[in-house]
């Protein structure tokens, strides 16, 4: 089994005419993705594709979530917690950052989630009702 970084996903889903790297990059990353027999892929790696796709391609959540999806779909690659990862798209399409998704999924064990971020996760978060609760300390 081979596991594969950000940057080879990347390659994988994005044509970047711009980039004179992309044109001897993005057959190898298909290969690696279509060709080899398992291939593996960490949850880091999922957490910054998002942010690679979304900050360097103007990816929208809608065009990550069918990234992910297509990625969960081929049937010779594994990822790390694509179950959390599935929970996290859901609320990702909801407004939730997928970031922060992530990091209320591995907190479902607990009360409260504190953040300082209020109005792009607590209140998002709270008015979607999903647990643990987002709370903003004042004090």
């Amino acid at each position: 089994m081979i596991a594969l970084d950000t940057n080879i996903l990347a390659r994988f889903y994005v044509d970047d005419p711009a980039d004179p790297d992309a044109a001897k990059q993005r057959p190898i990353a298909h290969r690696l993705l279509t060709e080899s027999h398992q291939v593996f892929v960490p949850l880091t790696v999922i957490l910054e594709l998002e942010w690679v796709l979304r900050a360097f391609y103007g990816f929208e959540a809608n065009d990550f979530v069918r990234v992910i999806k297509h990625m969960l779909g081929l049937p010779n690659v594994s990822v790390e917690e694509w179950s959390r990862i599935t929970d996290a798209l859901a609320w990702h399409t909801e407004g939730i950052d997928f970031a922060d998704a992530l990091h209320l999924l591995a907190s479902n064990h607990c009360t409260e989630f504190m953040s300082f971020d209020d109005r792009r996760f607590a209140r998002r978060a709270n008015r979607l009702g999903v647990r643990p609760t987002v709370v903003v300390p004042v004090k």
